[in-house]
């Protein structure tokens, strides 16, 4: 898991390229469009929101027969497509509440939960930087950003996003992108062995 302007995507990239795994971010999205139907744009907008905890508009969200939103199906197939992607083999994965769906997996081997996070002129400088950021307001961007990310997790998992004890290593990626992979890889190395 990481903060918005954190450097986590990158850094789970890298480590993934060092192991010789899988990576998996955004391509979930893809998979979950062929999983259901649903185009790409459509799953980006909706798979990264939770539904209101509000029991007023709770009330209003579309449901199916089953008491089910769109957004529950969405975290659904969600969570199938990284059980079967671990399935598949060893591999890095960014977001999208693994670190709840594979600590909660008896059958998913050896599992690094690891939360990237940084202070706010860090993330404000990489969100102007590298995300190409066009806001008037990057702190006000970033800050929605991370809450969008907590609220969606705080929904979909009895945890508290961003918590110490959901996570084997919480690490501030202001110390140097470079530093941040080269001690999650050593670690990685240390734990699963072998020679990657």
């Amino acid at each position: 898991s990481r903060e918005f302007g954190s450097g986590g995507r990158f850094i789970g990239e890298e480590i993934a390229k060092k192991l010789g795994y899988e990576f998996y971010d955004k391509t979930i999205i893809g998979k979950i469009a062929e999983e259901t139907g649903f185009s790409e744009k459509f799953i980006e907008e909706k798979a990264e929101y939770a539904p209101t905890k509000n029991i007023f508009s709770y009330a209003f969200v579309g449901r199916n027969s089953s008491g089910m939103s769109i957004e529950d199906y969405l975290n659904s197939v969600q969570r199938k497509i990284i059980l079967d992607a671990v399935e598949k083999g060893p591999c890095v994965i960014v977001g999208r509440c693994a670190d709840y769906v594979l600590s909660n997996c008896s059958d998913c081997g050896d599992v690094i939960n690891a939360f990237i996070y940084a202070d706010m002129a860090t993330k404000v400088k990489r969100s102007v930087e590298e995300y190409k950021d066009k806001n008037d307001n990057p702190e006000m961007f970033v800050r929605r950003m991370d809450k969008t990310r907590a609220s969606y997790y705080n929904y979909y998992t009895p945890n508290q996003w961003g918590a110490r004890d959901n996570y084997d290593v919480l690490i501030n990626s202001a110390v140097g992108i470079d530093t941040t992979v080269d001690m999650l890889y050593t670690l990685a190395k240390s734990k699963f062995g072998g020679d990657k």
